[in-house]
């Protein structure tokens, strides 16, 4: 099992990164890989709906979204982590997101998506329901926690001293864990659910 974690905070080794590395500790208990890879601090530009990448197999721009992309192939599941800016996710993280989703053609279907938010205070449950809606817009199953998947803290290191928060990370990446073996022994037995083609409407009449 393999995970890939972004992390789109600009800081390093903030709190975000504090969420993630709780996450990573009890990945490693349930012997599923991981790699944390920052692109909160990259200088990253936003999709402008250019249609490239249905020619090039890739984003036209090729920066850290091209890097990520072969990874997420990969990856048996994705957590995607971001402070909270304005009840809103970091620009630079949804950047990388759009054209990300947008640009790889490969079947994302029944990867685990999870989530993650860091913030002082308020905002933390719009970011999540914005992140989640990477996932549930492309077959992906979210992993869940027992509560929302957020921790708190406002100044570096902060995060460490938020235990209910770090407990929501460790149960997180258990239940991740657990659903991604759960699927590949459904896949094993029962193969993927059944696909039709697309029916593509546009609502124009």
């Amino acid at each position: 099992m393999n995970v890939l974690m972004i992390n789109g905070s600009p800081r390093i080794n903030g709190n975000t990164t504090i969420a993630l590395e709780e996450m990573r500790k009890a990945f490693d208990e349930e012997g599923v890989n991981t790699e944390i890879i920052q692109v909160g601090n990259k200088d990253v530009r936003g999709c402008i709906a250019c249609g490239r990448c249905a020619e090039l197999g890739k984003c036209v721009f090729d920066d850290i979204v091209n890097e990520l992309a072969p990874k997420f192939e990969k990856a048996d599941g994705l957590v995607i982590a971001s402070p909270v800016y304005f009840a809103s996710a970091n620009a630079t993280l949804i950047a990388v997101l759009d054209r990300l989703f947008y640009s790889t053609h490969f079947d994302k279907t029944m990867k685990v998506g999870a989530s993650v938010v860091c913030a002082r205070r308020g905002g933390c449950s719009a970011t999540f329901d914005e992140l989640n809606k990477y996932f549930t817009i492309t077959n992906m199953p979210i992993a869940s926690s027992q509560y929302w998947n957020s921790i708190h803290g406002r100044a570096q290191g902060e995060a460490s001293r938020d235990e209910e928060g770090k407990q929501t990370m460790r149960v997180l990446a258990r239940n991740m864990a657990f659903l991604m073996k759960s699927i590949a022994l459904g896949k094993e037995q029962f193969g993927l659910p059944k696909t039709e083609e697309h029916a593509w409407t546009h609502f124009i009449r």
